[in-house]
């Protein structure tokens, strides 16, 4: 029941949130400070090339590689540089999350990944999936989804057209996320230039509450 493309930019002002327009990739997302708007975004920035910048950043701590799109900082195990979770409610736009930046560097791509469980916690399938190999167990989207730069240590409340009410499977009771990987802006202020991921938060099979 959610659907990809376009992102709402919601600003609703909430205690330590902020929620603002959203960015969008393929497919979107909606910030908030509390009132509403919803000026449309920039659509999700491209894989750099091979003239791309060397990284501004080093790889944060618990990670390494290149820190370049293609070699990105991994990480491992449980370890989370963003958490995005869901508040429990939907609307016609779909579920919002939390999304909270827990660097300190500013944060301008991202990779989420969205599960969603019964009443049972068992893992339901996700109609139309984004990624058929991965037996549509999960929804996922990237790209500039933010609805702009996320501040280091910022919190918003974000809904993403990535995913939206067609995207939600019947009988679904609770929706958690996980944000795969991020770039964090470069020193020109306007691009990602150093990216991190770790993929071992989102196996096919993820248990409600993530892995351990």
């Amino acid at each position: 029941m959610f659907s990809a493309l376009s992102i709402v930019a919601i600003l609703v002002a909430l205690p330590g949130c902020e929620e603002r327009p959203a960015a969008q990739e393929t497919p979107a997302v909606s910030k908030t400070p509390e009132p509403t708007a919803t000026p449309p975004l920039k659509a999700s920035e491209p894989a750099p090339t091979a003239s791309a910048p060397k990284p501004s950043h080093a790889c944060p701590e618990g990670s390494s590689g290149e820190g370049t799109f293609k070699d990105p900082c991994e990480a491992k195990g449980k370890t989370r540089v963003m958490t995005a979770e869901w508040t429990g409610k939907m609307d016609d736009k779909g579920p919002s999350f939390r999304v909270t930046n827990k660097t300190n560097l500013e944060i301008l791509f991202g990779q989420i990944v969205v599960y969603f469980y019964d009443k049972s916690g068992k893992l339901i399938e996700v109609p139309g999936g984004s990624d058929s190999k991965e037996h549509k167990t999960k929804q996922k989207c990237s790209g500039n989804i933010f609805a702009g730069p996320m501040k280091p240590g910022e919190k918003a409340v974000l809904t993403f057209s990535c995913v939206n009410k067609s995207h939600v499977p019947e009988n679904t009771a609770h929706i958690e996320a996980e944000l795969r990987m991020v770039g964090f802006t470069g020193s020109d202020g306007k691009k990602a230039d150093t990216y991190w991921r770790n993929e071992e938060l989102t196996p096919d099979d993820r248990p409600k509450g993530g892995i351990k």
